[in-house]
């Protein structure tokens, strides 16, 4: 890892790159990684991806640590109740392979690692939606070393939050790299529940970069649009900003592309590496060059931005256009012929490279195979499908970028010593060149006593030549030294003996080194001790109300509601909205006494830039000691509890499994509202002799993604004071190529959330619901009209009122959805 001084303090800064295989790997490495992050067959985000096994994960901590390149195992995802024991045997299995630290989103997984697997290193995964102080403070009692923080902070925010990091004994890690997410990281339910491929779960669909139109109420024409990817971000590239996320304080910069090819890796780490290795430096020309940039491009890009890290939000980071490889641009098409065209190339174009034509029509990829043929700066090509003069041609992937993977590369530079001396063990010896370790580590290997030559005497040219076989290893010999005596007879084979058992010691020693020393530099925090808020007492099932509005608010109270929880968003005047629409004009009546405030999901500190800080809203001038509050973020909770306010954990901290839901009142909740993505098994194996009121949504639209990026730009410019957008006063969705629709709300932030066009209804099921022990049932009315509050209220209470007294279950309504009640995700 290397450093730099900045301010008089001495900035560690990492290049972390994906390792999705083998192949991958090596290419890593090979361009320069510090560490690198893979997954294995289960539990990581990436399930897609060629992964490792636990036999092939100690391989690779071997081929890693060996050149002092620390490894991540992801374990980043959510753990069923039946595998959390699995779970942590696989990261005690993987420790033992040589893993450095884990990458972590389930907060079962990480206070129950930290208890069962102490050695191991806590990082927490960006799934866990970190981007506040708060945020920070809850992964330290979880007893973390590290933070990967969301992608949506700016460099303001990583800032302050580096700094608080530190002063927590922690590190801040950032995306450097790649695909962005439209939606906060761990709030996408969108494959999960259109498609049953929980992103949660490794298996995310990317709905986000297919086609959508998006319609305003009683207009039967889509709304106009730069295209048609509506939710495709571009591709992050902070090549360019560098510097600044050194001087922030970052300890990792982290590379996405575990689903990448070696060639991707291998491009994208050997750019970063040479920039970084500049800024560190302090040259003056730190900046990427030209071809630096055009090998980055040609990697992958969907066109890059530096997004949120520079406060842009808006349409120039959204990949419009196109959701996939942009590539280099090539040249255009200067003629056309009977089956062949001519492309005039810009570009250095080779045979075996990958090109694509955009036409009038759409857009093809190309093989430029045996049939091509190079002219100068022509080549001639024969397409598969029609194209024009003029069509643009880019280059998508390039022949000669290509990765050739060597097992035993990067090789480890050594020097070595051979003594021959008449009557005393042959010795062999081997040393690394790096000055870190140089003298300090040693391979040895000492043979029979050496006598004196029967026939002809070895020379120094010989021993030279028979020590420096190193082809087959990782190593490679800068300098060797000879000490031999005088007519000293030995045969090659003992000096390959030798030379075999000075490298293999030397190999153990170095990874043993280099494994301790990540341990030893890495692991210098512990999780604080706490006790549980509150245990489960039996309380009465009760129904619950969400609500956006006070009508909504008040018609959920008359209908029956015991409890409504209100949005901080929507609580001050003039931000109440109805079926997701701002209301224009304030309501004459307030919402119901005692009702509970909302804090929202993404809830940045007021850092001058923010969507907080311009708007001047602040969510924690409602929670009041003593009082219930719903805090739908990790860090939230803690934060609420510290307050002295009596807070319910939302069901935006995904909770699966009992150890979650065990951290989760140690972390002071008064209440769990379980994840959606939970089977009615799953649901009945958490609930039974849970320590914590547990509370479940039975109604109402679900929520799909949460995005910094307001979807209601796509129409046009905006000004973005949220509070006066008249675009907020009108209903907006979605509508895919198959014609399903996806309501689209603006909050008073900005910020957009999707919406499943399917309501979910689960009351039928209260009885068993009951049965299991949760006991406050919610219905979202977020979407709904305060008639069709009320009508869902009633029907929730009179159905809870008959499961209570033997009373027959309710039907399910046609066209709702169970959601994952009665299926589960993969």
């Amino acid at each position: 890892m290397t450093s730099k001084v900045v301010d008089g303090v001495e900035r560690r800064v990492e290049l972390l790159a994906p390792a999705g295989g083998p192949s991958a790997l090596h290419a890593a490495v090979a361009a320069g990684a510090d560490a690198v992050y893979l997954g294995l067959d289960a539990f990581n985000a990436r399930r897609n991806a060629e992964n490792f096994t636990l036999d092939t994960l100690a391989q690779a901590c071997d081929y890693a640590h060996l050149r002092n390149v620390r490894v991540y195992v992801t374990l980043n995802t959510l753990v069923l109740p039946s595998e959390i024991d699995r779970a942590i045997e696989v990261a005690r299995r993987a420790a033992d392979a040589g893993a450095d630290a884990f990458i972590v989103q389930d907060i079962g997984v990480a206070s129950r690692l930290k208890e069962q697997v102490p050695e191991a290193n806590l990082h927490i995964s960006t799934q866990m939606n970190t981007h506040s102080i708060a945020g920070l403070e809850a992964a330290a009692l979880l007893g973390a070393r590290r933070v990967t923080l969301a992608r949506e902070l700016s460099m303001a925010e990583i800032e302050q939050l580096a700094d608080v990091a530190a002063q927590l004994g922690m590190q801040v890690e950032t995306f450097a790299h790649g695909a962005l997410c439209v939606c906060y990281s761990g709030q996408c339910l969108m494959s999960s529940l259109i498609g049953g491929r929980s992103a949660n779960r490794g298996l995310c669909a990317q709905a986000c970069r297919l086609s959508y139109d998006l319609h305003a109420e009683s207009n039967p024409d889509p709304l106009p649009a730069p295209g048609e990817h509506l939710l495709s971000p571009q591709d992050l590239c902070t090549i360019d900003v560098l510097p600044q996320l050194v001087r922030a304080g970052v300890s990792s910069l982290k590379i996405e592309g575990r689903m990448k090819s070696p060639e991707y890796v291998f491009a994208v780490v050997g750019v970063y590496r040479r920039v970084l290795d500049r800024v560190l430096a302090g040259e003056v020309s730190a900046k990427a060059t030209d071809q630096e940039r055009r090998t980055l491009s040609e990697a992958f890009s969907r066109g890059f931005t530096t997004a949120y890290l520079e406060g842009h939000r808006g349409n120039d980071i959204m990949s419009y256009g196109r959701p996939n490889n942009r590539g280099v641009f090539a040249g255009r098409v200067s003629r056309v012929g009977d089956g062949w065209v001519a492309i005039a190339s810009e570009v250095r174009l080779v045979p075996g490279d990958v090109i694509e034509f955009w036409t009038n029509k759409g857009h093809f990829a190309h093989v430029l195979d045996q049939t091509a043929r190079f002219e100068k700066n022509t080549v001639f090509v024969q397409p598969e499908r029609a194209v024009g003069k003029g069509d643009r041609v880019f280059r998508v992937r390039s022949a000669e970028a290509r990765f050739v993977d060597d097992p035993f590369s990067p090789r480890v530079a050594v020097v070595g010593k051979v003594q021959l001396r008449l009557g005393e063990p042959a010795r062999v010896e081997f040393s690394p060149c790096e000055p870190r370790v140089a003298g300090k580590v040693v391979g040895r290997a000492e043979g029979s006593v050496v006598e004196v030559a029967r026939t002809k005497a070895l020379t120094e040219d010989e021993v030279r030549e028979h020590v420096d076989r190193l082809g087959q290893t990782p190593f490679c010999l800068e300098s060797l030294e000879i000490d031999l005596d005088d007519g000293v007879g030995m045969g090659f084979s003992q000096l390959h003996r030798l030379r075999t058992a000075a490298l293999d010691a030397l190999s153990d020693l170095l990874i043993t080194a280099n494994r301790a020393d990540s341990r030893a530099t890495h692991a210098t925090h512990t999780a604080y001790p706490l006790q549980p808020a509150c245990s489960a007492d039996n309380e009465a099932p009760f129904v619950a109300v969400w609500a956006t509005n006070p009508a909504c608010a008040r018609a959920a109270k008359r209908a029956g509601a015991q409890a409504v929880y209100v949005p901080a968003l929507n609580y001050k005047r003039g931000e109440a909205s109805c079926q997701g629409v701002r209301l224009s004009q304030a309501g004459q009546a307030g919402y119901p006494k005692r009702a509970i405030i909302a804090l929202p999901v993404v809830n940045h500190d007021p850092v001058p830039g923010t969507r907080e800080e311009r708007l001047g809203f602040d969510a924690w001038r409602y929670v009041k000691p003593d009082k219930p509050v719903f805090a739908d973020s990790l860090g939230d909770l803690v934060r609420a509890h510290d307050e002295g306010a009596l807070p319910e954990l939302g069901f935006h901290v995904p909770v699966t499994n009992r150890a979650a839901l065990q951290a989760a009142a140690t972390l002071g909740a008064h209440r769990v509202w379980l994840s959606p993505e939970l089977t009615l098994g799953q649901l009945d194996d958490m609930a039974r002799g849970a320590t914590v009121p547990l509370g479940i949504v039975v109604v109402g639209a679900q929520e799909l993604m949460i995005t910094e990026h307001c979807p209601l730009m796509s129409q046009g410019p905006c000004n973005e004071r949220c509070n006066e957008c008249p675009r907020r006063e009108v209903r907006h969705h979605l509508i895919d190529r198959k014609g399903f629709d996806f309501p689209v709300v603006s909050d008073a932030l900005g910020r957009g959330h999707l919406y499943n066009g399917v309501s979910l209804d689960i009351v039928h099921t209260l009885p068993d619901l009951i049965d299991m022990g949760i006991s406050a049932f919610m219905v979202d009315s977020t979407l709904m009209t305060p008639e069709e509050t009320a009508k869902a209220t009633s029907r929730a209470v009179r159905a809870l009122d008959a499961a209570l007294h033997g009373g027959a279950a309710f039907p399910k309504p046609r066209g709702a959805t169970t959601g994952h009640l009665f299926r589960g995700v993969m």
